[in-house]
């Protein structure tokens, strides 16, 4: 060993022990915000992943929930299955030979499967309360009204049930009130709840769907085009304003107006704008020769993609010039005059200088708008709707339609949760590619 160099002591026990304090430290400052993060960001996640696999419809009464098992609608049970047996013994007094006959049996496989019901002692205790409740008129909690049932019951009185319906259709012309009876035993068949549990369906379908695909498809045209052309033009307003020239602080609180206003407003001021009749910008684009006629700004596909993507533009671009403006202002103005003195020009320090020193924020804010821009909803929802013939029509517009305004949750789940991966994948791109020297990940 030379005898400069002096040999490296090792860790003593009380030092390793400070280190593992440290990181203990550490670990319970950031344990609220990964709490945090994982109660805001990564629960809900889960959650729409649980309910995609389920085919969960508001607007039925027995997929309004999530069943992994078969359970009866008490209520809905006793509300039909008393006034189903008065009616048919009603109509047995009146009826003879093979219609008689045939009611007889209708009753008695109903009454045989009411009798499995309440064989379980715990079923025929809510069984008896919900209908002591009902005599009386009161409320009745879902809690007390669904129950647990067999698969082997349910199975049987779903049978008996279907078989009970089509006997009735087939005596309808020999029955007084056929069409009461008919109502009565189809309103049972609601009082089964049958497991909704259906697994990766809804992921099959939606991978297997064209409209899905042209929807990803519209994303990803909507976001490649508005997030460049955001760049391009926000970057050239960042190097103007990080410029000093009288009026500077005026220009950049100027600038910054179109991003201020919410999104949904600026959304219908463009689709004034855009009106086929009366809209200023659709006739100057019309008469410059963009469109052939003004109606052809929301009414075309080619038309409507690109008001969205003008208007985002408009709207965005100061978001992205003041994010580069940031990232402008780190680099010294030394290297600049180095550079000048060497004789570069002021494309040469743009490229030598400026793009390098400027590449973590310019991966900031392309991340932050290429996820932005993705997850678009409020601009398109409000100004085509996803018009014209869903050309326009995003991953987010179409789970919006499916979930809300189809009721289904469990596609609509689905949907979120694909956007979810496309979104995860693309920063998994940008961090791979732009951001290793970010995130000093070699």
């Amino acid at each position: 060993m030379p005898n400069n160099q002096k040999p490296i002591a090792p860790k003593t026990k009380p030092q390793k022990k400070k280190k593992r304090s440290d990181r203990s430290i550490g670990y319970m400052l950031i344990a609220p915000s990964m709490i945090l993060i994982l109660i805001i960001a990564i629960w809900p996640v889960f959650q729409s992943f649980y309910y995609s696999m389920f085919d969960l419809r508001l607007n039925n009464p027995a997929k309004s929930e999530a069943y992994v098992s078969y359970k009866v609608n008490l209520q809905t049970y006793l509300d039909n299955y008393p006034f189903l047996i008065s009616t048919l013994e009603d109509e047995m007094d009146t009826a003879s030979g093979k219609t008689k006959s045939e009611l007889e049996k209708i009753k008695a496989n109903l009454e045989k499967v009411d009798a499995e019901l309440i064989a379980d002692s715990e079923l025929k205790s809510k069984y008896d309360q919900v209908d002591e409740k009902l005599t009386v008129m009161e409320p009745i909690s879902e809690e007390l009204a669904v129950s647990d049932l067999n698969k082997e019951v349910a199975l049987d009185l779903e049978k008996a049930v279907n078989d009970s319906t089509d006997s009735i259709r087939d005596l309808k012309g020999e029955l007084k009130n056929s069409e009461d009876l008919i109502g009565l035993s189809s309103s049972l068949e609601d009082s089964v709840i049958t497991p909704n549990f259906i697994g990766l369906k809804h992921y099959k379908e939606n991978l297997t769907d064209s409209r899905m695909w042209k929807a990803i498809q519209n994303t990803t045209v909507f976001t490649l085009i508005s997030v460049f052309a955001e760049l391009v033009i926000g970057l050239a307003i960042a190097l103007l304003i990080n410029k000093a020239f009288f009026g500077r602080g005026l220009v950049r609180a100027t600038i910054l107006i179109p991003w201020a206003i919410p999104t949904a407003v600026s959304a219908f001021m463009w689709k004034y704008l855009y009106d086929g009749q009366n809209g200023i910008v659709a006739k100057t684009f019309a008469e410059i020769g963009l469109f052939d006629q003004m109606t052809d700004m929301l009414t075309t596909s080619t038309g409507a993609m690109f008001a969205v993507i003008f208007a985002d533009v408009w709207k965005t671009t100061p978001y992205m010039a003041l994010l580069l403006l940031a990232g402008l202002q780190t680099i010294p103005s030394s290297l600049y005059e180095a550079a000048a003195i060497d004789g570069a020009s002021k494309w040469k320090q743009f490229l030598k200088i400026t793009l390098p020193l400027l590449k973590s924020s310019i991966l900031v804010a392309l991340l932050f708008r290429t996820l932005d821009a993705f997850r678009v909803f409020d601009l398109i929802y409000v100004l085509t709707g996803g018009g014209p013939a869903n050309s326009t029509e995003t991953i987010s517009i179409l789970a919006y339609k499916v979930m809300f305004a189809q009721t289904n949750f469990g596609e609509g789940s689905a949907l979120s949760v694909i956007v979810f991966v496309c979104v995860a994948i693309i920063s998994m791109i940008y961090i791979k590619f732009l951001g290793r020297d970010l995130l000093n990940d070699k």
